[in-house]
């Protein structure tokens, strides 16, 4: 991970890391005080030349005793010490309570002894000094019965009961949990940034399509309530389409695309207003232009533009309508609309069908701008299909949703009908770059994911009207952009508010 995703990482999960940190120096805190009072006593030995030994000098046993200070510091846990020191306090003394180091460089020893009760602990220090130095001499006279030892171990400073409690470290203990409650946050972050595998960057997109973005689109709450944004020239969102319809156009400068096939990897990434909205960005740059519902197993085009939609493609496909039948001019005739007609039980077959071709072929005569909202590309291949016998496909990627996986199988899917990759589209970028509020909620009820709950008979969800156009969407302050045509600069009179 590089330091960029480092710095992002933590920009992203600030207050998550922040809180658990914070928690746990919290409890470290707490715990620190509800930790039960103790009493520290301590007790100083002396090891110096024993006056009665006329062979001891105080040259040769100073360093003896210093050289042996360690060991004698380990005889306090021994039955020698112990059991003597407990029979004379009359309770049982646990070694674990006692301390017992040589001073660094000095003939002296601490024997320290932490109690729950301040005289206990210094009668058990003075109880434990008195025995160790009674040991000490006893052992060095072990090897010559009667003989008189070196070493003579001295009381200097007797134990008194402590006045006041050990004190608890309670800033050490609250820096202590601060840092380690700053690493769980860190991993808890790193490990969900793991775990998500969703295309969340620019730098995600390149490496899953090998090309640059050729339109960033970003999220906006009154998105569901106002999805086709092109009409609205103030909107943040209308203006990404209309960069997004100039990137289009230099996609190939000496042949710009003209049949487009709009579509995502799974449902739910704003491929249908995606294409609305870039098809009206056309229109209103005075393209002649044509949106075309390729989704012949969940239609929506109607439902957002508030029409019919009994008659259209797959009627002519079966050459029961002609083209110029079907047509509905939408806005005052601002584009025309193919809606999909009958929904049919072979969606694949009917759009790779040689009668497709030539319906595209006569689209390409009339228009000059051929917009297809095609399907996911996972779940089903229709829209693959329709790439191939189109200029070209534009991939939509919902940030935040999309996995790297979906993203790669997507392009792959493309390649291997033939159809062209005319670029991918970022949808749903949040202002806000920590990632979190993403998504206007749309839905068709497709499923999410691919591979399963894409088909027929699931009509509508149960929170949606069953009515075929929904609620109208107030449009009073809807404009239209400076650059439609003159004769189509009316407002909308009707959009159904639906979601995506």
């Amino acid at each position: 991970m590089d330091v960029s995703r480092i710095i992002r990482l933590f920009y992203k999960h600030w207050i998550q890391i922040l809180l658990v940190a914070v928690l746990s120096g919290v409890l470290a805190t707490v715990f620190a005080l509800q930790i039960p009072k103790t009493y520290t006593s301590k007790a100083r030995l002396f090891l110096s030349a024993n006056p009665d030994n006329p062979e001891a000098t105080i040259q040769t046993t100073s360093g003896y005793g210093a050289n042996r200070a360690n060991t004698y510091a380990q005889l306090v846990s021994t039955p020698l010490v112990m059991d003597p020191v407990s029979a004379k306090l009359g309770f049982q003394v646990s070694p674990s309570a006692i301390k017992t180091e040589p001073v660094q460089g000095t003939v002296l020893m601490n024997i320290s002894v932490v109690d729950s009760e301040s005289q206990r602990a210094a009668d058990i220090a003075n109880a434990v000094a008195l025995q160790l130095g009674k040991v000490i001499q006893d052992v060095e006279t072990l090897p010559v019965k009667g003989a008189t030892s070196p070493i003579k171990a001295t009381v200097v400073q007797a134990a008194v009961p402590a006045a006041f409690p050990t004190a608890v470290n309670v800033p050490y203990n609250l820096a202590l949990g601060l840092m380690a409650g700053l690493a769980i946050g860190v991993a808890i972050a790193a490990t969900r940034e793991f775990i998500d595998n969703a295309v969340k960057s620019l730098d995600d997109v390149v490496s899953g399509t090998g090309m640059n973005p050729i339109g960033v689109v970003g999220f906006d709450a009154e998105a569901k309530e106002s999805p086709i944004a092109a009409l609205n020239s103030r909107s943040a969102r209308s203006e990404s389409f209309r960069t997004l319809r100039t990137n289009l156009q230099f996609v190939d400068v000496d042949n710009p695309p003209r049949v487009i096939v709009v579509a995502s990897a799974v449902p739910n990434e704003g491929k249908t207003t995606t294409a609305l909205n870039v098809g009206i960005t056309f229109a209103q740059a005075g393209q002649k232009v044509c949106i075309v519902e390729g989704d012949l197993r969940r239609p929506r085009l109607a439902q957002y533009l508030g029409i019919e939609d009994a008659i259209g493609l797959t009627n002519v496909l079966a050459e029961q309508n002609t083209l110029d039948e079907v047509l509905v001019p939408w806005n005052r005739d601002l584009l025309k609309i193919l809606p999909s007609g009958s929904i049919p039980p072979n969606p694949s077959e009917l759009l790779a069908s040689t009668q497709m071709e030539a319906l595209l072929e006569e689209l390409r005569e009339k228009f000059d701008v051929v917009v297809i909202d095609g399907t996911p590309l996972l779940p089903v291949t229709d829209a693959a299909v329709l790439g191939r016998s189109a200029d070209g496909v534009v991939l939509v990627i919902r940030f935040g949703s999309t996995t790297h996986e979906q993203l790669k199988r997507s392009v792959e899917s493309l390649s291997i009908v033939g159809a062209r990759l005319l670029g991918p589209v970022m949808n749903f970028v949040p202002v806000d770059p920590s990632g979190y509020g993403y998504g206007y909620g749309y839905g068709y009820g497709y499923g999410y994911g691919y591979g399963y709950g894409y088909g027929y008979g699931y009509g509508y969800p149960s929170d949606e009207p069953k009515e075929s156009n929904p609620a109208r969407v107030k449009t009073d302050a809807l404009v239209i952009a400076n650059d439609a045509k003159p004769n189509n600069s009316e407002d909308l009179s009707a959009n159904t508010e639906v979601t995506e």
